[in-house]
């Protein structure tokens, strides 16, 4: 596919804001990730906001992550629901499931391709979390990641 425009990106963006629009007003917080990836095998940072919950447990949690190595650089928009089961701790643990839609830049070309994403994880109630995706489709394979979300 051809390279993707600086307005294409901002536009997906600007996008996935309009799309987390209507729990803003029930915001959760936002907040940083950090982690590496397997195919490709890439470290990668990003960003995500968490809404309170939509019904019951169930939180929208999108975020962006950046990737880098293997001679590539990754751009993941996930869109992902989570659904919280909380412990008799200050630990929750959740799952949850979303599209993604990756864009892989390499060399002086780049491709977009949809993907979707299996997450599990754990968080402290004051913010650190911890967490697991698989890829399926176009999504990298597996992904291991730990974040802060400011409440």
């Amino acid at each position: 596919m051809r390279f993707i425009s600086g307005r294409f990106i901002g536009a997906l963006l600007a996008l996935s804001v309009t799309a987390a629009a209507p729990a803003v007003a029930n915001a959760q917080g936002f907040g940083g990730r950090a982690g590496i990836s397997v195919n490709p095998d890439q470290f990668y940072i990003g960003g995500h906001y968490e809404s309170t919950a939509l019904v019951e447990a169930l939180h929208f949690k999108p975020n962006i992550e950046l990737g880098f190595g293997e001679d590539l650089t990754t751009v993941g928009f996930n869109f992902e629901f989570v659904y919280k089961f909380p412990l008799e701790t200050p630990w929750t643990l959740y799952a949850g499931a979303g599209p993604a839609l990756n864009i892989y830049k390499f060399d002086d070309d780049s491709d977009s391709e949809g993907g979707l994403n299996i997450l599990f994880g754990a968080e402290v109630s004051q913010g650190l979390f911890f967490e697991v995706k698989v890829g399926a489709l176009d999504s990298p394979d597996l992904k291991f990641g730990v974040g802060y979300t400011w409440r």
